[in-house]
C-alpha cells in the first residue's frame, strides 16, 4: 500500500473497455474488455482473450469514447475460461483516457477521493484532510481550483465515473471485492459507495492490529486490502479515518467479502458496520 512499491496511486474501478489488436497470426480483433485497476500510467485490464506481452494493443473507454495506445507488459494471473487479468502501459504517457487527474508523486502518501468539479464535471484524485472528509459527509461540497475551469468551483464525490458493479468471476478479484465492500443487496443500494482512500486502523479480537487504507467507503462500511488472514464472517474493531494522533472510537465490524489476488499474498476485504454484539 506504501507509495515506494509503487509508480503512482492505483484506483480500483471498473471502466468498460474495447480492446483492439492483431493476434500472432496477423488477425486483427476486437473484444469487450474492463479495468480492474487504474492508475495515471496505465492498468490492470480483465480481457477474454490472451494478450501477448511486448505487443501494442488500442483501448477506448467506451464510457467517455476516449482511445489510446497501450503495450501489454505481461498477464497478472492465470488464463480462465473467462479470459486473463493482464497489465498495460500507455504508449504515450501523456495520454489520459480514464478522464481522471492523479495528484503529483509528492502527494501520493495523504488520504485522497476521488471528487468531480460540479461545473465541468472534471475528476480527479484529490489529496483531502479528515476535516474536509467531514464537510463532504455534512455539506456534500468542497470548493477547490478546477484546472479545466481555471476558477475555484464546487466539488463532491465523483459519481459517474464510478462504475463498481461487475460480473463475478476470479479474474475480478480487486473490483469484486470493492463492489462488495459495504454488504450486499438491498444494502448496498441503502449506501452509496465513494472512491476515498482514508487511513483505516484494523484490529481482531486476539490482539492483532493493523493501519491500512480504504478503498472505497459507505455508510455502511468499507473496503481495504491486507497481506493478513481474515475470515469471512470474522468480526473486527475499526477506525476509518484513523488518526494516530487523536483518540479515536472503535466500531464493530464484520468481514463479508474476502478475494486471493492473484500473484500476490494480499487479499481484498469488504467490511460492513454492525450493532455490538451481532
Amino acid at each position: 500500500m506504501s507509495g515506494n512499491r509503487r509508480r503512482s496511486d492505483r484506483i480500483m474501478l471498473t471502466i468498460p473497455l474495447r480492446v483492439h489488436g492483431t493476434d500472432p497470426t496477423g488477425t486483427l480483433y476486437s473484444e469487450e474488455a474492463r479495468t480492474v485497476i487504474l492508475n495515471r500510467h496505465g492498468a490492470r485490464i480483465h480481457v477474454p482473450r490472451r494478450l501477448q506481452g511486448g505487443e501494442t494493443v488500442r483501448l477506448v473507454n467506451v464510457l467517455t469514447r476516449s482511445e489510446a495506445e497501450f503495450r501489454v507488459i505481461g498477464p497478472v494471473g492465470p488464463l480462465t475460461e473467462k479470459g486473463g487479468e493482464f497489465g498495460v502501459e500507455y504508449v504515450n504517457e501523456k495520454d489520459n483516457i480514464w478522464g481522471i487527474h492523479f495528484p503529483p508523486p509528492e502527494d501520493e502518501s495523504k488520504s485522497k477521493a476521488l471528487l468531480e468539479c460540479r461545473r465541468c464535471h472534471g475528476a480527479a484524485l484529490m489529496p483531502v484532510s479528515l476535516v474536509e472528509v467531514e464537510v463532504l459527509e455534512t455539506s456534500g461540497i468542497l470548493t477547490r481550483s478546477c484546472p479545466n475551469c481555471e476558477v475555484t468551483t464546487p466539488w463532491g464525490y465523483a459519481e459517474k465515473h464510478v462504475t463498481m458493479g461487475v460480473s463475478a468471476g476470479n479474474g475480478t478479484a480487486f473490483a469484486e471485492a470493492v463492489a462488495q465492500a459495504g454488504g450486499g443487496g438491498a444494502e448496498q443500494r441503502r449506501h452509496r459507495r465513494v472512491s476515498l482512500q482514508l487511513p483505516a486502523m484494523v484490529r481482531d479480537y486476539y490482539g492483532g492490529a493493523e493501519v491500512t487504507k480504504s478503498e472505497n467507503v459507505s455508510k455502511g462500511g468499507f473496503c481495504f486490502s491486507s497481506e493478513k488472514s481474515y475470515l469471512f464472517g470474522q468480526g473486527l474493531l475499526v477506525v476509518c479515518p484513523y488518526d494516530s494522533t487523536a483518540s479515536s472510537i472503535e466500531t464493530h465490524a464484520r468481514v463479508v467479502r474476502r478475494q486471493e489476488i492473484e500473484g500476490t499474498s494480499r487479499k481484498v476485504y469488504g467490511v460492513r458496520y454492525t450493532p455490538q454484539g451481532n
